[in-house]
């Protein structure tokens, strides 16, 4: 990963509160995958940022690397990285992942 994608992907983590980076955006995803995250984010009510990685291989493959997590989506909440749709379905069903978007954006 270049030190410009790494910038990149540090200031769009720094700067949303509620971050993914998946395939596709919040209207239109483009695999179930992310479609899993969207509809969990969707329900909790929060306001969040998608950035698509399709558009741009760089991009796409320094996520990977940034977070050590091989798959796409991939979610941050307060600069932190959560996980995948996996994860995110497993957090929300037991009920932590009300409590983690609620803190964060009470901070």
């Amino acid at each position: 990963m270049t030190p410009e994608t790494k910038a990149r992907i540090d200031q769009l983590i720094q700067n949303n509160k509620v971050l993914v980076f998946m395939k596709g955006n919040k209207l239109m995803p483009q695999c179930g995958f992310s479609n899993n995250v969207i509809q969990i984010l969707n329900i909790l009510g929060v306001s969040y940022e998608t950035v698509d990685i399709l558009q741009d291989q760089e991009l796409r493959q320094g996520v990977k690397e940034y977070s050590n997590w091989p798959t796409i989506p991939q979610v941050y909440i307060n600069g932190e990285f959560i996980g995948g749709s996996d994860i995110m379905i497993e957090l929300y069903q037991n009920g932590e992942l009300q409590q983690i978007v609620e803190v964060a954006l009470a901070s």
